[in-house]
């Protein structure tokens, strides 16, 4: 599994990575560092810290449209924001269609309130350049959400994003800057036709597969990649597939571990995953492979966590043997470890440095 995942030989680059996974899941929330910049550090050689965004965005500057390598948009049907290569936009637009005819507060159709807004913010755009909802005048509040309340100009942004009728042409300090999706997508990527049902659900599964190697798959995804995968037996498990491709990886890295007469080993030890990492994302995989029981608990409430608020889970060679819950302390450039639960027997000191130092912090 290290091994298909790129936790054992790292990617020469960022845009390597993309390609092996299909996209990487970006997320704002940035206590010792954010989600992307966790799941790519172990996988891209000389990695730093937002070298995606770099990637997708250029330094400081928009990259000219027909020099843009990847752009950011929501797996479709889904709020989650990933990173995707550009192979992936016609296979977007069925799921941009369809939210623009569905209610929803923060992806769904335009109100009547903000339909007029919707074309003046265009108008504004297409004469100004790429813009934020702060650049916009117009100081109306939306209606309450369960996100809280926000302006009507950056609902109605968010909105005509989901709809892919602007997209993040940048970020300043996180903020995004939208423009048309012409100064943002090469032509020739924007020019592609929306492909069937069938070929955009069989992308979605190979998509799946490509993400995480090993998965489980829903019986209307079976017959759409039959001829792309291999079913993998392991024992108290639901049953698991891999791509055929993979296949290779995953017999060698077992049979090195049963030569051995024990788990193998890599040489770099322990090493601190993001919460959302391929390897444990699908929380029934990982408890049933690994006996690891983790959730990602930003969202839960404080009184409930069992690990804390960013805890980090801990990968000892092919085991999963604890977390470590840190912060990083930019004021005093100082990472500190709020808590941690780790196996008998297992140091996590060179773990913890390794990220400091990738934060430029001290432990």
């Amino acid at each position: 599994m290290r091994r298909v995942l790129g936790l054992d030989q790292p990617f020469a680059d960022v845009a390597t990575a993309l390609m092996h996974h299909g996209y990487v899941q970006i997320d704002p929330i940035n206590v010792c560092g954010r989600m992307q910049d966790h799941i790519l550090r172990n996988r891209v050689a000389g990695y730093r810290e937002g070298d995606l965004m770099r990637h997708l965005h250029g330094d400081g500057t928009s990259p000219d449209a027909d020099r843009r390598r990847a752009f950011e948009h929501h797996l479709p049907d889904t709020n989650v924001l990933v990173a995707f290569p550009l192979d992936a936009w016609p296979h977007l637009l069925a799921a941009m269609h369809r939210r623009t005819r569905r209610h929803g507060a923060w992806s769904g159709r335009l109100t009547p309130r903000e339909r007029p807004l919707a074309e003046h913010i265009l108008a504004e755009i297409a004469a100004r350049g790429a813009l934020s909802s702060e650049h916009i005048d117009d100081d109306r509040r939306s209606r309450q959400t369960v996100w809280g309340s926000f302006s009507l100009a950056k609902q109605t942004l968010q909105k005509l994003f989901f709809h892919g009728r602007v997209l993040i042409a940048r970020r300043e300090n996180n903020r995004r800057l939208y423009d048309l999706p012409e100064r943002v997508l090469p032509a020739a990527t924007l020019a592609r036709p929306e492909p069937d049902s069938a070929d955009t659900a069989r992308w979605l599964a190979i998509l799946k597969l490509r993400q995480r190697r090993l998965v489980t798959l829903k019986r209307d995804e079976l017959p759409l990649v039959a001829d792309l995968i291999q079913p993998v037996v392991v024992d108290d498990c639901p049953p698991l597939y891999c791509l055929r491709d993979d296949l290779p990886a995953l017999v060698a890295s077992s049979e090195s571990s049963l030569a051995d007469g024990r788990l193998a080993m890599v040489a770099d030890g322990l090493r601190l995953l993001a919460p959302l990492d391929p390897l444990i994302y699908d929380r029934r995989v990982t408890a049933a492979l690994w006996g690891f029981d983790y959730t990602w608990e930003v969202y839960t409430p404080p009184h409930k966590r069992v690990r804390g608020y960013y805890a980090l889970p801990l990968l000892a060679d092919t085991e999963l043997v604890g977390h470590v819950d840190a912060k990083a302390d930019r004021e005093k450039r100082k990472l500190v470890v709020v808590s941690r639960r780790v196996r008998r027997g297992h140091r996590v000191a060179d773990a913890v440095k390794n990220l400091a130092t990738f934060l430029g912090l001290r432990s």
